[in-house]
């Protein structure tokens, strides 16, 4: 074998702590090539929506930067990545390719095609596990069949496999002189950042995008907000969620990194979580594995109902209620204030997407595909398996799904999980002087106490696009037309 380098190609995998793709390839004592390849051009490859672009910018930027610290760098292409792969390894006589493995179909294609390719040259090529705490093909059923309650998929996960401690970050990369290729570019030119609006500048604001901004997102979660974890993570209004999806989505952490600093935290007294808060979290990243091991046995899950009977279900075609929702213009205000959260941050608390998919989808019997369709573009957490499980799950199409019938009331869950309104306040200004016992139910204030906070409704602010008896009685009625 040459000792010409390895090429490690980096996907949903942005880090260089618990990498095992690239610390097999550092273990040939040969130089290497960090590369990443923007590929919107394979067959069947969903493009990124707008707010993960924005996200991927500054992962990749993070990523480049840790790279020149220990003597290396990120080397970017675009297009196929088959084509982009081969031309590579002639270009830099590469004698191996390794990667983080992925798990949807269209991914897992073009994974297969590059390995028979390297076979067939004769070039190294190995894949491993980057992204995931077991791989979806791991954990079955007795009769070896896939897993469809998240329940007893979880305990055989945890009770059957051991969870990899996290690898340590390369301390430097072999010396290494390259020619360029023609075919690499420069971050700027995969134009990810939007400009004319740029409706993304804030988010800055809210983030720190990168392998180090995760590992502190963690140490401060931890801190600051695992304690109390397993009843205040239903409140918008409190810190205590982790806003780790994002960097989990793009790799700027692994789950492995999660489960193990959280679990040492505790053990040595860091992080005073009880028994419960810790094990409830950890359910929220078996959420996670269950959605990839879905989305694995079910490549289509993003665009088909888990559950076939849903495909007769007689949905409305509404562009004027879809877009209210999407503006967070419905008159609901726990709706309303999770919809500007997600266009203000990229991103809203997961109690709250409860919240408003329910409402789409049943109030306004709205396909749960318009729904996820939208998260994947302003999310910046658009996760292949978890966004398409999770509104599935709200629809009652999906896989373990809350039951259709199950119809949050928004006025009812607003007073629970936001009880001083403190949490609509901040995203919904226009409500801010209304009392907490009229916040979430503004149609309801007598009509001197709406003169007074500024309110005007129909005006500065909506009046409910749907009544809440009215939209859950609609909505039952749809579904008992699939089950008669």
């Amino acid at each position: 074998m040459s000792k010409g380098p390895i090429l490690v190609w980096f996907r949903d995998d942005l880090r260089l702590s618990d990498h095992p793709a690239l610390v097999a390839a550092l273990a040939n004592d040969c130089p290497v090539v960090p590369v990443y390849i923007f590929d919107e051009d394979s067959p069947h490859i969903r493009k990124m929506g707008g707010a993960s672009r924005w996200w991927l910018h500054h992962s990749l930027a993070a990523l480049d930067q840790s790279l020149r610290d220990k003597g290396s760098a990120l080397r970017v292409f675009r297009g196929a990545a088959q084509t982009c792969i081969a031309q590579l390894v002639e270009h830099y006589q590469a004698q191996g390719v390794t990667w983080s493995r992925r798990y949807g179909a269209a991914g897992m294609a073009i994974d297969a095609s590059i390995k028979a390719w390297c076979k067939d040259k004769g070039i190294m090529c190995e894949s491993f596990n980057g992204s995931l705490l077991v791989e979806p093909w791991l954990v079955t059923t007795q009769a070896g069949q896939p897993m469809k309650v998240f329940t007893p998929y979880w305990k055989s996960a945890r009770a059957n496999h051991n969870f990899a401690q996290p690898l340590p970050s390369p301390q430097c990369f072999p010396p290494i002189t390259l020619s360029a290729s023609p075919l690499e570019i420069s971050l700027k030119e995969l134009d990810l950042l939007p400009t004319k609006p740029d409706w993304a500048k804030g988010f800055s604001d809210f983030w720190h995008v990168g392998e180090v901004g995760a590992q502190n997102r963690l140490l401060d979660f931890l801190s600051d907000g695992l304690k109390g974890y397993s009843e205040d993570r239903n409140r918008p209004d409190r810190n205590n969620v982790s806003k780790l999806a994002p960097y989990l989505r793009f790799g700027n952490i692994s789950p492995r990194q999660v489960w193990h600093v959280t679990i040492n935290r505790i053990e040595a007294g860091e992080c005073n979580a009880s028994e419960r808060d810790l094990t409830v979290f950890q359910s929220e990243l078996g959420w996670r594995e269950f959605s990839y091991h879905l989305l694995f046995h079910n490549p289509d899950l993003a665009h088909t109902n888990y559950q076939s009977r849903f495909d007769s279900f007689p949905w409305r075609q509404d562009s004027t209620a879809l877009s209210a929702w999407q503006n967070g213009q419905t008159g609901y205000p726990i709706v309303d204030a999770g919809m500007r959260q997600l266009w203000k941050t990229g991103w809203m608390h997961n109690r709250v997407r409860m919240v408003v998919a329910s409402f789409l989808i049943k109030h306004l019997m709205t396909d749960w595909r318009d729904g996820e369709k939208w998260f994947w573009d302003t999310l910046l957490d658009a996760d292949p398996a978890s966004n398409s499980a999770s509104w599935q799950w709200v629809a009652g199409s999906g896989a373990d799904a809350a039951p259709y019938f199950r119809i949050f009331n928004p006025v009812l869950q607003g007073e629970r999980f936001d009880p001083q309104g403190d949490y609509v306040r901040h995203f919904v200004p226009e409500l801010a002087r209304l009392p907490k016992d009229f916040i979430h139910k503004p149609w309801s204030a007598p009509e001197w106490m709406l003169r007074e906070a500024g309110i005007s409704l129909g005006s500065n602010y909506p009046a409910p696009v749907i009544d809440h008896k009215l939209g859950r009685d609609r909505a039952l009625a749809a579904f008992s037309s699939i089950n008669v």
